[in-house]
């Protein structure tokens, strides 16, 4: 009945996940059991903090006293040890807390970068275009980071300032309750303003991190297309896209530190008019009532120590509030389904004669027209087998879900009649070698480049790869051989060179199944008619699927498919389509014209 009870109060507290409850709630209840150790010492530590800054309020009594009232050296030597004592314990909790604290924040921003980019590789093409990279990159740099700040400004206000603020309370409603309850009367109001500025920083934090995207595109765009920039004079266009995105975060971060910044004259206006009205009442006591002035330095230390763990904690809400929008959008990455998931009891593919078969597929991208239409289409296992036509009929999309990019909308892809649904995503790749038209390279060398195919391959077998490709030559020539550094995207690399690396790569990893997208456009005649070769002898006994506009590197293919619309409309031999005068035909006649 308890434990029903309690989820029922927990369902109703947290079942927004746009506010602050629930992302607070999942913040602490993804992370406090994988920490709560360290966040129990660390809490201990807190507590010694408070209680060693509750106390040297209330030792100012005994001060006061024991020295002006009293005139007893005998207490001031106690007095003076004893305050050695409080603030060498003080330092030593601040310092063991403050290292904990931030051990696990660094671990607590490893982790969701971690998930993060786990989750983005675990996904479909179809979230890479719903999500530019500039976009994800500032997600699981500056989300991350924001949760760790949430983390820390919620534990540290917690543990550090309402522990304080509790114990020095304690110290002020001890000495005089009355007095607590004037120096008490400022709080309403001051909730009242906060509750105010959290709603526009709210609203100002998400305007921010978009601007804070903005910059990111915006240099990488810069970075990767440098050279049309140049030759076109964009410098004047692009500084002016960069200006405008910095002077937005600039001009946002000023909006929250202003708004933030507004909580301090608001305390301490309040707060002077408590101190003020506990100083005109306990003057009054002492001169008139003859009251001892321990007791009012003890409260009025205790009140001004009070001051800053209050003034933190009137922010806290201002301050978190711009770190869980972060938050709220990291989840929203976090919590996006993937479209590929592995059936229950997939199992591992084994490839024997590598036929690929479409079976009635459809296919589109989200809600947008269908891309493939009812797709019939037999690629033979240990045969080469070419995709022609216009450009948006299909090809590439073809070529994507064979990989299992995405899942089909309807119908079935096998590969020697097993559904790939029904196997494993990893077991699918291992069969499968991709060279695409964009060739992606990696930073690093170019060994470990072309090792990406197989990282368990020898040298001597990276080597044997780039001879394969064409590619040796070329690659001795660099400064350090097969070990010199290729920057971001093979940049230190021409065009013609970085496709013939990629090439290599997919001849080490040696897989039954080879996908060719565009993979000579790249070359000249001389190094095509070479890797043309080495495709030919790579394709020998292998299902080899090749997608190419120059018609003359697919003459010898097995088998030409042409699609048109997302539809299979003429198959054959070369010569086959070409008798046909068909759709093939004018390609050809069309290219040999040029």
């Amino acid at each position: 009945m308890i434990a029903e009870t309690i989820r029922t109060l927990r369902d109703r507290l947290f079942s927004d996940q746009s506010n602050s409850r629930y992302l607070i709630y999942r913040l602490l209840s993804e992370n406090f059991h994988i920490y709560y150790k360290r966040y129990i010492l660390a809490f201990i530590l807190m507590a010694v903090v408070a209680g060693t800054t509750a106390l040297s309020a209330w030792i100012m009594k005994d001060i006061v006293n024991g020295i002006f009232v009293s005139k007893d050296f005998n207490q001031v030597w106690l007095i003076s040890g004893a305050v050695i004592v409080i603030f060498v314990a003080k330092g030593l909790a601040t310092y063991w807390q403050t290292t904990i604290l931030a051990h696990i924040g660094n671990a607590i921003v490893a982790d969701q970068q971690r998930k993060m980019y786990r989750h983005f590789l675990s996904q479909g093409a179809d979230f890479f275009h719903d999500f530019p990279s500039s976009e994800l990159i500032t997600r699981i740099s500056h989300n991350a980071t924001a949760a760790r700040a949430v983390m820390d400004v919620l534990i540290t206000s917690i543990g550090r300032d309402a522990l304080s603020l509790i114990g020095l309370v304690c110290v002020m409603v001890f000495q005089d309750p009355l007095l607590s309850l004037i120096a008490l009367v400022v709080a309403p109001p001051a909730v009242i303003m906060i509750s105010m500025l959290v709603r526009r920083v709210k609203r100002i934090a998400k305007e921010q991190f978009i601007s804070l995207t903005q910059t990111t595109q915006t240099m990488q765009e810069s970075a990767l297309g440098f050279r049309i920039i140049r030759t076109f004079g964009m410098e004047g266009i692009m500084t002016a896209k960069m200006d405008d995105a910095i002077e937005g975060v600039e001009k946002r971060a000023n909006k929250i530190a202003t708004l933030t910044a507004r909580t301090n004259p608001m305390t301490e206006t309040l707060g002077g008019f408590a101190i003020a009205l506990v100083i005109l009442y306990s003057g009054w006591r002492t001169i008139i009532g003859g009251q001892s002035p321990g007791e009012f330095i003890s409260f009025l230390t205790a009140l001004l120590l009070a001051a800053d763990p209050a003034r933190r904690l009137s922010r806290l809400k201002v301050n978190m509030e711009s770190g869980l929008v972060g938050v709220r959008l990291m989840f929203e990455i976090l919590d996006r389904p993937t479209r590929l998931i592995e059936r229950a009891g997939a199992g591992e593919l084994n490839v024997t004669n590598g036929d690929i078969a479409f079976e009635a597929v459809s296919f589109s991208y989200g809600d947008d027209e269908p891309v493939l239409k009812d797709l019939s289409l037999v690629i033979p296992g240990g045969k080469t087998t070419a995709l022609v036509g216009p450009s948006g009929g299909g090809k590439s999309t073809i070529m994507g879900l064979v990989q299992r990019f995405n899942d089909v909308s309807e119908g079935r892809i096998v590969i020697d009649g097993v559904d790939i649904r029904d196997c494993t995503i990893a077991s699918l790749n291992q069969h499968i070698a991709l060279v695409t038209q964009d060739t992606v390279l990696f930073s690093g060398s170019i060994r470990e480049n072309i090792r990406f195919g197989r990282m368990d391959a020898t040298d001597d077998e990276v080597e044997a790869a780039a001879k394969n490709a064409f590619a040796h030559d070329f690659i001795m020539a660099q400064p350090q051989g097969y070990d010199t550094q290729i920057g971001e995207n093979g940049t230190s690399l021409s065009g013609g060179q970085k496709q013939r690396v990629a090439i290599a790569r997919a001849m080490l990893k040696n897989a039954p199944i080879v996908l060719l997208d565009e993979a000579t456009s790249a070359l000249d005649s001389q190094s095509e008619a070479k890797v043309q070769a080495a495709f030919e002898r790579l394709s020998e006994n292998r299902t080899s699927l090749v997608i190419a506009h120059r018609l003359s590197t697919i003459r010898n293919a097995d088998k030409i498919c042409v699609i048109e619309d997302g539809q299979l409309i003429e198959e054959g031999s070369h010569d086959e389509l070409l008798g046909k005068d068909g759709f093939y035909a004018s390609l050809v006649n069309l290219q040999y014209k040029k």
